[in-house]
């Protein structure tokens, strides 16, 4: 008699069978950027550290690296500003008018990037914000701000209004209510959304390749012209300090909320 397999066996299968497709490309990374060849490759002789040498010791890098980095920081933080603001004030708004608000807010994340970064261009150039940290930033800012609301709309779902009421009767005004009482209790939604939020503006290509030219020269873009110019390895060991990071953000994420809800 032939078996059958159950639907409990297949949906574990394909389960596993995403999930394989899903990180062995990523976990490739991490040899190949240990390579002993001058191109990318899997390590034929030995391992080697030179690319990460390469790496640390690259002035075209580590300015990308910093640029990167400024970038990221300053995007983030201008988007939980803006972005915690907005999911309180449709949190307090009712409840059709708070959805249409929040779903305007998310349209940077629905629209394609390359249409959202044609449309960019083209207003950044009669404002001459092209190539400059300014415009940059602000563009990183607006496409985390999506992010921010989500996680923070998601933590106001929790929180007992009761509570901001409670202060409000005691005789706390609306500035000490929000400070002490409200955000106290939304802080790991809002932690989320800067993480979130700052691993988008690093991770962010396409937006960049339209608006920057000489003077920005970000992480993922020095990747690209490096794919385009020659195949260095550097390129691996950049991408594989990239997963690190990124992974470092979600574990502390995952932390954070853990030890909230605990």
């Amino acid at each position: 008699m032939e078996r059958t397999l159950q639907p409990g066996r297949l949906t574990r299968s394909l389960g596993w069978t995403v999930i394989c497709f899903l990180v062995l490309p990523i976990l490739v990374i991490f040899p190949v950027s240990v390579t002993d060849r001058r191109f990318l490759s899997m390590p034929q002789h030995g391992i080697s550290f030179e690319h990460y040498a390469n790496l640390f010791t690259s002035p075209e890098w580590l300015g990308s690296i910093g640029q990167s980095l400024v970038i990221g920081i300053v995007s983030a933080a201008i988007a939980v500003t803006a972005g915690t603001l907005c999911a309180i004030g449709c949190w307090r708004l009712s409840s059709r008018a708070g959805e249409i608000v929040r779903a305007v807010m998310l349209v940077p994340i629905v629209v394609p990037t390359i249409v959202y970064a044609i449309g960019i261009y083209r207003f950044w150039v009669d404002l001459r914000l092209l190539d400059t940290y300014t415009g940059v930033i602000l563009v990183h800012s607006v496409t985390g701000i999506p992010y921010v609301v989500i996680t923070v709309s998601t933590a106001l779902a929790g929180f007992d209004a009761r509570l901001e009421q409670a202060a409000r009767s005691l005789g706390a005004s609306v500035p000490q209510t929000l400070w002490r009482v409200l955000l106290p209790s939304i802080l790991p939604g809002v932690v989320s959304g800067a993480i979130f939020a700052f691993i988008q503006s690093w991770d962010e290509l396409v937006i960049v390749l339209f608006i920057a030219s000489r003077a920005i020269f970000t992480l993922p873009r020095r990747i690209w012209d490096g794919i385009n110019e020659h195949l260095d390895p550097t390129m691996a060991a950049v991408a594989a300090i990239l997963i690190l990071l990124s992974a470092l953000l979600l574990v502390l994420d995952l932390a954070i909320r853990r030890r909230r809800e605990g």
